[in-house]
């Protein structure tokens, strides 16, 4: 209300349009006077605009992608206390949002003349440690030149992207790709129990990959057919990869720009982006807080 009488208070006057308008003339006067001498704003006004800057920040930092409860949890990590409800408010005020996942789209195509190994998951994405299980998964983009595939390899304990890689085609080297840049990242060792799951698609049950596993002595695990939950935690990935950058800044005009801005979302994803399910803290802090908890008890016994 206060903008409309901006607007128009030349045209017909402060007074006529108050009283339209559910406001007294000497509220939008205190307004207009405080606008004028912000030192002169309520304690609580000051502290909402300081707020309202921090909030700014945090969203516009982090892809413009969180809701009020990770903008809360981040400006808390960020030393900048608030209540959960305060920044709710201001977000609203402010017209920010965070982004909601829609219905996700299948890209596995089964192969029945291949042979699968079979599903050592069972569903439990959980492991206790780093490099215990590994999903592999990809998506497609619509680009002006064609379909554009991404391919990732997650490590489960923190739900971290060790591996990934963006092709103009679908065919096994490019899942292989991804899965030689988790091995050069991650360099497990034989014998470790380490398990890379994926579903039943042509690619994962190929001879190459399924050989290139057998020689870093990695386990394969293939999900069951008809189980829309049997790669469900790649699937979140690629669900917030689609969300967070793919459909909010398309359409895409090239394959250049897909992998560019997924380089961009996998090492804010990695390094700075909050998880709940791994206690509100990105990736690398968490498995980094394994290994220290690690190395002080064995220093401890």
């Amino acid at each position: 209300m206060i903008a409309f009488i901006d607007d128009h208070r030349m045209l017909y006057g402060v007074e006529p349009i108050c009283k339209v308008l559910p406001i007294a003339p000497s509220t939008y006067h205190a307004h207009v006077a405080r606008r004028a001498a912000p030192e002169t704003l309520p304690a609580r006004a000051k502290r909402d605009a300081t707020l309202m800057i921090e909030i700014r920040r945090v969203y516009e930092a982090n892809f413009r992608v969180y809701g009020v409860r990770k903008v809360w949890r981040q400006l808390g990590r960020d030393g900048v206390v608030a209540a959960r409800c305060t920044v709710a408010r201001l977000m609203r005020a402010m017209g920010l949002k965070g982004v909601v996942r829609g219905k996700t789209v299948r890209t596995t195509i089964p192969d029945p003349a291949a042979a699968c190994p079979r599903d050592r998951v069972n569903r439990q994405f959980k492991a206790a440690c780093p490099n215990r299980l590994w999903v592999a998964d990809f998506t497609y983009v619509a680009t002006w030149g064609g379909f554009a595939y991404v391919a990732f390899v997650i490590d489960v304990f923190a739900r971290r992207i060790v591996g990934w890689r963006v092709s103009r085609s679908a065919r096994a080297d490019f899942v292989l790709a991804a899965l030689e840049q988790a091995l050069h990242e991650r360099r497990p060792f034989a014998g470790s129990g380490l398990v890379c799951h994926s579903d039943r698609g042509s690619q994962y049950v190929s001879l190459r990959y399924t050989e290139r596993l057998a020689e870093a002595g990695i386990e394969p695990s293939v999900g069951s057919v008809g189980d829309p939950y049997d790669n469900a935690l790649a699937e979140t990935v690629i669900g917030l990869l689609k969300n967070e950058v793919i459909h909010r800044r398309g359409p895409w005009r090239s394959f250049e720009a897909v992998e560019f801005a997924t380089l961009e979302w996998v090492d804010w994803f990695n390094h700075r982006r909050l998880l709940e399910p791994i206690g509100n803290v990105p990736p690398t802090e968490a498995e980094a807080r394994y290994y220290a908890q690690a190395e002080a008890q064995s220093l401890a016994a």
